[in-house]
C-alpha cells in the first residue's frame, strides 16, 4: 500500500465514504465541476474534518434539517475567529447530516484565492469567490450557498467585540429574492474564542495585502461550538425600493442575533 492510499484509509471511514457518495453532485469525466470541486478532496477533507468537528471542537448542532433538502438556497451565518472554521464546521454538520444530506458552497473573500495552493484547495473541497456572479449561477444550479454577510468585518473583529454583528451588505438579498431561494440563518457560538485577537496591525495587514494582521496566540483554541440552525426565511420577487430590501437584511440579522444568543444562553463552558 502507497503513503496516500495509507493515509487515506486512515482518514476515510467507509462510513464517510458511502456518505459523500450518497450526496449528487454533477462533475465531469476529470472530476471536478466548473467550480473545481471534487469529490476525491471532499472525502479526504471530511475525513480530517470530523475528528476536528467531533473531538477538538465539540460541536453541538441544532435545527440542522431545516435547510431545504434540494433547490438553491443560501445558508446565512455570522462570521468570526479570523479564520473560515465556521463555513467548515457549518458545511460538515450539512453534509453529515443522516436525511438527505447537502454538500454546500462557500462564499470566500478575495484574498483567500490568491494564496498558493490554499486557493486551489478551497476550491476542490466546494468554497467560491465570493462574486454575486458566482452566486447566482450557482443558485441557478440548485445549490446550498453559504454566506457570510458581514465579510471581513466579522471574521477580523476583535475579541472584545465578540458577538456583535457588523454591518451586512444587501447583495445576498438581492439573490434571495431574484432566485427564490429561501434564506436560513445560522448563529455560530464558539467560533469567537478560537483564535480571539486583542488588536488589529492595519500598516502590517495594508503592506502584506491581507484583509488584517490580527495580534493573537499563534494557534487555535479548543472551544466548544454550538450550531443553531434557523427555521427558513422567504421573500418574494416584488420589485421593492432599497430600503424595503434592507429592511428584509435586518430581518435576517435580527434572527441570527436571536440564534446567536440562543447559544450563548446553551453554552455551559468556553472549552
Amino acid at each position: 500500500m502507497g503513503l496516500a492510499s495509507f493515509i487515506r484509509s486512515k482518514l476515510i471511514s467507509t462510513e464517510s465514504d458511502n456518505q459523500i457518495d450518497r450526496i449528487e453532485k454533477p462533475i465531469g469525466t476529470l472530476g471536478y465541476d466548473p467550480w473545481g470541486f471534487n469529490s476525491d478532496v471532499v472525502k479526504l477533507g471530511m475525513g480530517i474534518t470530523r475528528h476536528v468537528y467531533e473531538k477538538y471542537f465539540r460541536v453541538e448542532s441544532s435545527g440542522i434539517d431545516n435547510i431545504p433538502a434540494e433547490g438553491p438556497v443560501l445558508i446565512i451565518a455570522n462570521h468570526s475567529g479570523q479564520l473560515p472554521l465556521d463555513g467548515i464546521l457549518i458545511g460538515y454538520a450539512l453534509a453529515n447530516r443522516k436525511v438527505k444530506p447537502r454538500l454546500p458552497r462557500a462564499m470566500i473573500e478575495r484574498f483567500f484565492p490568491t494564496v498558493p495552493w490554499l486557493g486551489n484547495m478551497l476550491n476542490e473541497v466546494g468554497a467560491v469567490l465570493g462574486d454575486p456572479v458566482n452566486c447566482a449561477k450557482m443558485l441557478e444550479n440548485d445549490e446550498a450557498i453559504i454566506v457570510f454577510p458581514e465579510g471581513v468585518r466579522g471574521s477580523g473583529k476583535l475579541y472584545k467585540d465578540r458577538y456583535q454583528l457588523q454591518r451586512f451588505g444587501n447583495g445576498f438579498m438581492h439573490l434571495a429574492m431574484k432566485y427564490n431561494a429561501p434564506i436560513v440563518p445560522v448563529g455560530v457560538v464558539g467560533c469567537e474564542e478560537t483564535i480571539p485577537a486583542i488588536a488589529n496591525i492595519k500598516p502590517l495587514a495594508k503592506a502584506l495585502g491581507v484583509p488584517y494582521a490580527p495580534v493573537a496566540l499563534p494557534f487555535i483554541l479548543p472551544a466548544k461550538v454550538h450550531l443553531n440552525f434557523g427555521e427558513p426565511m422567504y421573500f418574494d420577487s416584488t420589485e421593492i425600493p432599497e430600503e424595503q430590501v434592507s429592511e428584509r437584511v435586518e430581518a435576517v440579522k435580527s434572527e441570527i442575533n436571536r440564534l446567536i444568543d440562543k447559544g450563548l444562553t446553551e453554552r455551559k463552558r468556553l472549552f
